[in-house]
């Protein structure tokens, strides 16, 4: 199957159930390369969860005035970042991309105007995790950038409105960090069983217990959460993106999460899958 062929149309699964949706912390772009428990993890995942038809990320690291998804056929593989080995930057993940998918997108949504966007690529919190789901490159990917003018609300709202597509195959992602605080990390707290701040522990718990319990209040006012939450989220773009696969969940599917470590004091590797099982499901 060519997804680019325009006479080609993403239909609703036949399968029983619907495409599970994933957050994913990813960490370092380093961890694009390394070989690590993280990375074992999410290779791990592509192997079990079915495999889509093509894949939707929501990444961090592309803001924007406005919602806009990729609409090129062959999107670039974007660097960008700075001060890392030489051989981080020679990575290509020339995994095509879908324009059908964007026109679904575009044509799905109604109460938000999503654009088109024909330049650039896959940013590193896309391609850096994309690439050991499926190694092959063999899936069409599309992205899609943050509004950096809107409340969390509206990027909850968004992302109820994605959820059509987990019935035609498509993986949504989002990629972040839920506790991403670059100016207090600690490099040498790497190697330490507790290498978390006593801060981002309590940030990361209250965070999962608040997924867990649905408790949305807290999760769309996280600035009113206290210092911890603060200190854990000083920007906003390495967290909506949690809020994305948040607003997938239907009734009674099962949330799990994988990845559950603070690396470097304060930077969260905490992920989860909606709708299939990791380890332990809850």
């Amino acid at each position: 199957m060519n997804i680019n062929d325009p006479d080609i149309t993403l239909k609703p699964s036949p399968r029983k159930g619907t495409m599970p949706a994933m957050f994913l912390g990813h960490g370092s772009p380093m961890n694009a390369i390394d070989d690590n428990e993280f990375t074992d993890a999410w290779r791990s995942i592509g192997k079990t969860i079915p495999k889509p038809v093509a894949i939707l990320c929501i990444s961090a690291h592309w803001e924007t005035r406005g919602t806009f998804v990729t609409m090129m056929e062959n999107p670039v593989t974007l660097h960008d970042f700075g001060g890392f080995p030489k051989e981080l930057y020679e990575i290509r993940y020339p995994a095509p991309g879908c324009p059908e998918l964007a026109n679904e997108i575009k044509t799905g949504i109604g109460r938000t105007i999503v654009d088109f966007s024909e330049k650039g690529g896959f940013d590193h919190g896309c391609w850096s995790v994309i690439r050991h789901l499926y190694p092959a490159a063999d899936i069409p990917v599309v992205q899609m950038s943050l509004d950096f003018g809107q409340l969390p609300a509206f990027h909850y709202e968004l992302g109820r409105e994605l959820s059509f597509l987990r019935q035609k195959e498509v993986l949504i992602i989002g990629s972040c960090n839920m506790v991403h605080n670059l100016q207090l990390l600690d490099w040498n707290r790497l190697d330490t069983s507790e290498s978390g701040y006593d801060w981002a522990r309590e940030a990361n718990e209250k965070l999962k217990n608040s997924i867990l319990n649905n408790d949305l209040p807290v999760l769309l006012d996280y600035k009113l959460q206290g210092k911890a939450i603060h200190l854990s989220i000083p920007t906003p773009d390495h967290y909506l993106p949690l809020l994305y696969v948040l607003a997938l969940k239907e009734d009674r599917e099962k949330r799990t999460f994988f990845n559950d470590k603070i690396v470097a004091g304060s930077l969260s590797m905490t992920s989860f899958m909606i709708g299939s099982e990791v380890n332990s499901a809850v």
